[in-house]
């Protein structure tokens, strides 16, 4: 594996570990949530199991079909973020 490919799955798996301390976080505390912070955190779920996914193809594709998967991952990963960084403040 490069060097490059070794930074990239680095920055995902803190990415990914971040994201999932929030979500562990949240999911007890889920029941407690308002109407509208539900539905954040529906939304939300959605896209985390999508990058999960994602996640997990990254190394597995082709240099010039991983660039976009990870440039699409990493986004999608910052919408989980502040998702989830939504659903807490409204707590």
């Amino acid at each position: 594996m490069s060097d490059r490919t070794e930074d990239n799955t680095s920055m995902l798996d803190k990415i990914f570990s971040e994201i999932e301390q929030d979500r562990d976080r949240l999911k007890l505390q889920v029941h407690l949530l308002k109407a509208d912070a539900k539905d954040e955190w529906d939304k939300v779920e959605k896209k985390w199991h999508q990058f999960k996914g994602n996640t997990q193809h990254v190394g597995h594709e082709t240099k010039a079909a991983s660039k976009d998967l990870l440039a699409a991952t990493q986004l999608l990963g910052e919408e989980i973020k502040a998702g989830y960084k939504r659903i807490i403040g409204s707590l």
